[in-house]
């Protein structure tokens, strides 16, 4: 008898478009892949293009395992924490509110629903404590959540609101949480091919604000500084069993683009109606690398690298600069402590 778990999401949750209507007779080659995913052959590790979640995972056993997914509400979150869970792993699944997280993880065993909004560093403050207060080892934290696409400058705290919520917010999450990463436990960030459509110095550390320049490439810069993160978030794990890493979903009609100004959403869709069954990937297909680099054994002895359609990829030069790297890291340490609130002295 088939369990709850082993069903496939309804196709309301399995096409999970947001940028366009659900029922669209277009959609359909979408739900099996695109023609691109069919004749792209598998990479090394046996899984590539048209690979998707389950098949990356298929006949792993994560009893036992801890999983922590952000933006477990929709889209790659949610497959992702889904098949996960069909796996056996226990997910603590973020989301803005804990309402939308328990509602996204309904049918998901023992999961637990923290409230955590990426742009607001006091609730980051409160996920991180609820998530310590579980007492539970985590055997990966994937950093899935993000916003892209804001038709105007929009801030948090003084700073480009993609740069602080794909970031800054995840940075916060992820570093208050550090001790409670198991002795081989894994970081995966959610990076992407956007990360090399950024200014010419990669990051803009005089303009994090977004006041100087904003247009599209602070999305990118976002996602520079998500790979750049785990750059040295894997020097400093050196020595030891945990790994840190970035990859990239692919191109997938998600609701990511829900900020966009309401013409671009129509432009974008109709792009998605003509290029989608050649080329893009459906949602299980999108969640398949960050899945395979979480849990895959043979992705256990990676540290530092890029991944897309779970196979190791090379990223651009500013992604693969430790200098720049570690210059973030000291800026977001620097944006966190500046925004933490100071312990009274007995």
């Amino acid at each position: 008898m088939e369990s709850s778990l082993s069903r496939r999401p309804t196709p309301r949750q399995a096409e999970n478009v947001g940028l366009l209507p659900v029922a669209r007779p277009w959609l359909a080659p979408l739900r099996r892949g695109s023609l691109y995913s069919m004749l792209k052959r598998y990479g090394p590790t046996g899984f590539g293009y048209g690979s998707s979640a389950e098949e990356v995972t298929a006949g792993l056993d994560l009893s036992g395992k801890t999983i922590l997914v952000t933006g477990v509400t929709s889209g790659l979150g949610q497959e992702t924490a889904r098949v996960l869970s069909l796996r056996g792993a226990r997910i603590i699944g973020l989301a803005r509110t804990a309402a939308k997280a328990r509602e996204a993880m309904s049918a998901m065993p023992n999961a637990v629903a923290v409230a955590c909004d990426l742009s607001d560093l006091a609730t980051v403050r409160a996920a991180v404590a609820t998530v310590r207060a579980q007492g539970l080892k985590l055997d990966a934290m994937i950093c899935n959540a993000g916003v892209m696409a804001m038709p105007t400058l929009e801030q948090r705290h003084g700073y480009e609101l993609q740069f602080f919520t794909n970031h800054v917010g995840h940075f916060a999450l992820v570093t208050g949480l550090i001790d409670t990463l198991a002795d081989d436990g894994r970081v995966v960030m959610l990076s992407s091919s956007a990360h090399s459509d950024v200014a010419p110095d990669g990051i803009e550390f005089d303009n994090l604000s977004g006041e100087l320049r904003y247009d599209r490439r602070n999305y990118g810069q976002s996602k520079l500084a998500n790979l750049l993160f785990a750059k040295e978030l894997a020097r400093r794990f050196a020595g030891t069993k945990r790994t840190a890493n970035a990859v990239h979903p692919g191109v997938i009609p998600t609701n990511l683009g829900r900020y966009m100004a309401g013409w671009l959403q129509v432009v974008v869709g109709i792009g998605f109606q003509i290029m989608g069954p050649l080329f893009l990937k459906t949602v299980p297909q999108g969640a398949a690398t960050q899945c395979y680099v979480a849990v895959h054994p043979d992705a256990a002895g990676q540290n530092g690298a890029y991944f897309a359609d779970s196979n190791l990829a090379v990223p651009s030069a500013h992604a693969q600069d430790a200098q720049l790297a570690a210059k973030l890291w000291e800026e977001t340490e620097r944006i966190v402590a500046s925004l933490t609130p100071a312990v009274p002295v007995a």
